[in-house]
């Protein structure tokens, strides 16, 4: 609606699939599956509960009536016992077994856990796309000399595949926690009102083993392999904490390559994809501006926020249970998991269609290589016969000559000062396999082949998870 705020993660950034894990038809469908897995365990363990309510209860898991619910919420103010009631008018047989034993948190937790494990799972496929598409580039480029700047002055050259690595190996780094995190998740499970299990030992007659049992029963039909092995009444919220780090940790990688990214568009090295049509300024009609970077880039700093809110939050709980959670989890939650969405579609739109200009970087390369080429031309004459300590004087004059001169707008010929030096003695062959690019890039193209051997490993291990294709809304 035009009249009222709108969030912008959904309304221009993250995809239809992160919107539904989040969505009320996606949590409200998981409470009544949670009602329906509770009822069905606790009839497996001898409750007197009958194969008809069961039946009624797993027919009415989608068909949501919102508008009851949200009528009762008016009146007792509380939103599960709203739902249970709305559930309850469709299932009048399951009525009276709905929610049997359970508390608010048996659907509210279980359904953030698995949320966050659907939305885990969705960022994963997107992470590995990223990490495939990046590994394609880097080894197209990985023999290409480039540049390469510490403190964004230059240093000795790389190779626009090596460098590619680095944003590679931050994104292994990455999966490496998600899958970590992804694989310890565990269900709240149902324990009661303080984590004791009292409510359901009452059911089950004092039965410690059908208590236990139930959990394991639920945990399964969730698609988990355990419950929580302790717990109050909610789950500890460092586990909030500990996902929403793995998401700020893609949202730090995110945030490195788009600023690189940014420096090399000014560099004029590299161009993000630009659609026929797209304007790039509005007053400034010549303009590429690197807006899906500088989308990135400000996306990633709002979910490195959010992830501060779940440390606070697991650092303020009371006891067994307090309620200062809840408010603040329905927003960071959802909004890191949307955000990170936008980000990795953004990536992998980037890093699919980025443009490489290869003459522009060997003109940066050729304008710095002069004094980096230095040191090996002077013990290639001390070779040949040369007095070190005069060649080193003679090429410090001439380096802070010609430095003198490229930053009064000259170009750089210290080379050809160095080559007419009758001091050096050096033919123009010498002097062209001296300055020769991949004289100075050192191991860059091997490290970058045995890097990519490792990347190949880490695909082939999620190649379920490759083809996947972004849209980018605007």
């Amino acid at each position: 609606m035009s009249d009222r705020y709108e969030n912008p993660l959904c309304a221009r950034y993250a995809s239809k699939e992160m919107q539904y894990i989040f969505s009320d038809d996606k949590k409200f469908s998981t409470w009544r599956k949670l009602w329906l897995y509770l009822a069905e365990s606790e009839k497996e363990l001898g409750l007197n509960i009958t194969e008809e309510q069961i039946n009624e209860l797993r027919q009415h898991i989608t068909d949501i009536n919102y508008k009851d619910a949200a009528e009762r919420e008016r009146i007792v103010r509380h939103d599960v016992m709203a739902h249970v009631y709305a559930y309850g008018l469709l299932c009048p047989k399951a009525k009276p077994i709905i929610h049997l034993g359970a508390t608010s948190c048996y659907v509210g937790d279980n359904t953030d856990i698995i949320n966050m494990r659907d939305g885990l799972i969705h960022i994963k496929k997107l992470l590995v796309n990223v990490i495939a598409r990046l590994s394609e580039f880097a080894e197209t480029y990985k023999s290409v000399p480039s540049l390469a700047y510490t403190h964004f002055q230059a240093a000795q050259p790389t190779t626009v595949g090596k460098r590619a690595c680095l944003w590679l190996n931050d994104l292994l780094l990455d999966l490496e926690q998600l899958d970590f995190t992804l694989s310890n998740l565990k269900l709240l499970g149902c324990k009661g009102t303080t984590g004791t299990g009292a409510g359901f030992l009452a059911l089950f007659d004092g039965d410690a083993e059908k208590t236990e049992l139930l959990e394991k029963k639920i945990a399964e039909k969730a698609g988990f392999t355990a419950c929580a092995d302790v717990s109050g009444q909610t789950y500890s919220r460092k586990t909030d904490s500990f996902v929403l780090n793995v998401l700020s940790g893609i949202a730090q990688s995110a945030y490195k390559f788009s600023n690189d990214f940014r420096l090399l568009s000014h560099l004029k090295e590299f161009d993000e994809p630009f659609e026929e049509g797209q304007i790039g300024s509005s007053a400034m009609a010549y303009k590429r501006n690197p807006m899906r970077s500088e989308r990135i880039a400000s996306l990633c700093r709002y979910i490195e926020t959010l992830a501060v809110n779940p440390a606070l939050t697991a650092s303020a709980q009371w006891f067994e249970r307090t309620l200062d959670d809840s408010a603040n989890r329905r927003l960071c939650v959802p909004e890191a998991f949307l955000a990170t969405d936008a980000v990795l579609s953004l990536f992998l739109n980037i890093i699919s269609g980025a443009v490489v200009y290869p003459k522009m970087i060997e003109k940066h390369l050729n304008e710095e290589l002069p004094f980096m080429a230095t040191e090996n031309i002077l013990m290639y004459c001390v070779k040949k016969g040369g007095d070190r300590q005069v060649l080193h004087e003679e090429i410090r004059r001439l380096s802070v000559e010609t430095a003198k001169e490229v930053k009064n707008g000259g170009e750089n010929k210290l080379l050809e000062k160095i080559l007419s030096d009758d001091i050096f003695k050096l033919t123009k062959d010498e002097m062209d396999k001296l300055v020769n690019p991949k004289n100075f890039i050192g191991l860059a193209e091997r490290q970058t082949e045995q890097f990519l051997g490792k990347v190949k490993t880490v695909l082939q291990s999620n190649k379920n998870l490759l083809g996947v294709n972004v849209i980018i809304n605007v």
